[in-house]
């Protein structure tokens, strides 16, 4: 950005124009974060107050929702204020700060997923060599790799944006979006956008590919299992990571992976409204009623009864 773009700001024209939708809006994102942060906060808690849940599985689970946490705080409470405040603009800064954040959260909540399913294929395929494998080093260093990852990705981006001079300064989003971003400059954006594609395969197509290929082996393992109640059993480990999979990586790719000619403002918003809003409340509940232990503790956890009880 030149000395004229780092000084202006930027007007983010939200969900909609309209202000009886924006009060809509306001109440349904509102109920969304509160909800999506008191459940992510609640599965953490409820992991690290339960000894039982001290294991790699539920470890990358409170990850996970730590990135959630942090993912949907990106961009809400901003919207929210300005709501509140009656007023849409961001500054130049602020809107570099919330893109660079944005994507480090997303990119990392993607590979974190992948991280999840190798977890699982090596509970159901080597349940033998499991313990063994996943040691504390290198559960720590499976959750590091995505945050580390997802950082550097993050600063590339930003730092080309910088370079970036802009004709306009109304963002039709409500924050700030790296496509929305580029759409809006008027300088040359052909190593952005090609940087778009080369880092969203790396961040979402490659774990998304590594996931199916961790799920083919488990897929067969459990269809081996004799009896109906065991396959069951087997699977219902995975089913939970299955559909956080299949939410977060729809909407993601429907977004940055359809051809530009199929896109639309109001399409990519609500889109992007499923993954940032919607995803994110989902997880926790969508863990909590299909993993028994898990419902167990947050159970406790609500009663005071902080410490499960020992066996």
């Amino acid at each position: 950005m030149d000395n004229q773009t780092r000084n202006f700001e930027f007007i983010l024209l939200g969900l909609s124009e309209q202000p009886l939708q924006q009060q809509v809006f306001f109440g349904l994102s509102f109920s969304l974060y509160l909800i999506g942060c008191m459940g992510n906060l609640l599965s953490i808690l409820a992991i690290l107050l339960d000894p039982h849940l001290h294991s790699p599985m539920y470890f990358f689970l409170s990850n996970l929702s730590l990135l959630d946490i942090c993912f949907a705080s990106t961009t809400i409470p901003k919207m929210l204020v300005n709501h509140l405040c009656g007023h849409s603009t961001i500054s130049s800064k602020a809107c570099l700060t919330q893109m660079y954040f944005f994507i480090t959260f997303g990119a990392a909540d993607s590979i974190l997923l992948s991280t999840m399913a190798y977890d699982r294929y090596l509970a159901i395929c080597c349940p033998l060599r499991y313990i063994t494998i996943m040691s504390v080093l290198r559960c720590a260093l499976l959750v590091a790799v995505p945050w580390i990852s997802a950082n550097l990705i993050s600063m590339v981006h930003t730092i080309l944006m910088t370079r970036l001079s802009f004709c306009t300064n109304r963002i039709p989003h409500f924050f700030c979006d790296l496509n929305a971003l580029i759409k809006l400059s008027c300088s040359n954006t052909q190593v952005n956008e090609m940087l778009v594609l080369v880092f969203g395969g790396s961040v979402v197509l490659i774990p998304f590919v590594c996931i199916m290929a961790s799920y083919t082996p488990i897929a067969m393992a459990v269809w081996k299992v004799p009896s109906a109640q065991g396959k069951w059993k087997a699977f219902s480990t995975c089913s939970s990571h299955l559909c956080i999979v299949a939410l977060f990586y729809g909407t993601i790719i429907g977004v940055y992976f359809n051809p530009a000619s199929t896109h639309t403002t109001q399409k990519d918003i609500a889109t992007t409204v499923m993954y940032t809003m919607v995803t994110p409340m989902l997880n926790p509940f969508i863990y909590s009623l299909r993993n028994q232990d898990l419902k167990e503790a947050l159970w406790k956890l609500l009663k005071g009864n902080h410490l499960a009880k020992p066996l």
